[in-house]
């Protein structure tokens, strides 16, 4: 056995580097790691295995779903009621891509914070960026999918937004809808950039991502320039691929909790003549919907259009060379800033078009999130 092992090594060896894949994996595992790496370095780790997740059971579901209007309604139904645990493939398929958000901006935050976006890592940070507004735009392609009256509204109201962009904003809409309005050629669209387009761009640049990161290694919190590698740090195997582990385990056993207790409703088929209350695109879109009410159409949209810009920009406009979180007062405090308003204009978009109970009065949210005169509450 051991022979044969070793001819095999030899025939390889001869026809593909073998050592070099051999040095390179073992610098990778035995690199040593900053002295501040912690468990909020695992969010991107996590963010790769829901992405590889939503890859697994969107095939699985591929089985059996249809992308046409007169059964893709049918298609979803029999996943949950008929085929053997569709239910719960699509569970974890739809609260993965809630997780998939969640987690992709928790890595950013924490990036944002500890200055990691600087010299010589922009690049890294340009395209996890970008990776984010992929998973955004990959959750609004798959939302329309169900073919459900949540999903066909919610998608009538994405296209009106992508229809306000300057100047080609009425051919970019067309070119969504595959015509006037959301119907049978939007769908098939949706569907071809969801399983075909994006699954590519997320897997090329996600592995992009992690070849930067590990060229370059996590960065430290040293000035911009006086960076030194880490000595005497903790090895990345085994030390932190066990942290990741045990962060692995939980959340599994989080993401399967949840798909069982709370599987995804469907809800009632997509109908075009009929216009429910309130509708509202996911939530990880309420904070844009929101501010889109307070200005013009066209100006909302540029208005929209700033902080993804600025984000992207950051790292060449942030020009000081501190990564401590103390020494860099302006970046954190926009920082703070940028999130205080993205949940404020959530939750007044969560909240909008509602009713609610304060201090034992109800009270009708405006469509601007304000609370106005109270109706009479009726008496048992």
């Amino acid at each position: 056995m051991n022979a044969l092992l070793r001819a095999t090594e030899r025939w390889m060896e001869e026809r593909f580097p073998v050592g070099a894949v051999k040095k390179f994996v073992s610098d990778q595992a035995t690199k040593p790691l900053p002295a501040h790496t912690s468990w909020f370095h695992t969010f991107g780790s996590l963010a790769i295995f829901v992405i590889v997740n939503q890859i697994v059971t969107g095939m699985l579901l591929m089985i059996y779903y249809r992308p046409m209007p007169d059964s893709a309604f049918e298609s979803v139904r029999f996943i949950m009621t008929k085929a053997s645990f569709g239910w719960f493939i699509r569970g974890l398929h739809a609260w993965g891509s809630k997780f998939m958000i969640v987690l992709l901006l928790l890595h950013i935050v924490r990036t944002f914070f500890m200055g990691a976006y600087k010299k010589p890592r922009e690049l890294t940070w340009v395209v996890g960026v970008c990776l984010f507004g992929i998973a955004l735009t990959f959750g609004f392609t798959g939302y329309l999918l169900p073919w459900n009256q949540l999903s066909y509204w919610a998608t009538t109201i994405g296209t009106e937004m992508a229809g306000a962009l300057p100047l080609v904003g009425v051919q970019f809409k067309r070119l969504l809808l595959g015509g006037d309005a959301v119907g049978g050629e939007t769908l098939s669209r949706f569907y071809v950039v969801h399983v075909i387009v994006f699954p590519w761009l997320l897997v090329g640049l996600t592995a992009l991502h992690v070849v930067l990161m590990r060229a370059q290694g996590l960065a430290t919190m040293d000035r911009v320039g006086e960076e030194k590698k880490p000595k005497g740090g903790l090895p990345f195997v085994p030390h932190h691929l066990l942290k990741e582990g045990v962060v692995f385990a939980i959340f599994l056993g989080f993401l399967i909790t949840i798909s069982i207790l709370w599987p995804p409703e469907l809800g009632e088929k997509a109908n075009p003549f009929d216009t429910p209350q309130a509708i509202k695109p996911e939530w990880y879109w309420l904070p844009t919907y929101q501010l889109l009410k307070y200005f013009p159409k066209l100006l909302g949209v540029l208005i929209c259009f700033l902080p993804p810009v600025v984000m992207m920009l950051w790292p060449f406009l942030d020009r000081t060379r501190e990564r401590r979180f103390r020494k860099r007062p302006i970046s954190v405090a926009i920082g703070i800033l940028t999130i205080m308003a993205a949940l404020v204009f959530g939750l007044l978009g969560h909240f909008s078009e509602t009713d609610i109970a304060l201090f034992g009065k109800k009270y009708h949210v405006d469509h601007y999130g304000v609370p106005r005169t109270p109706t009479e509450t009726p008496h048992p």
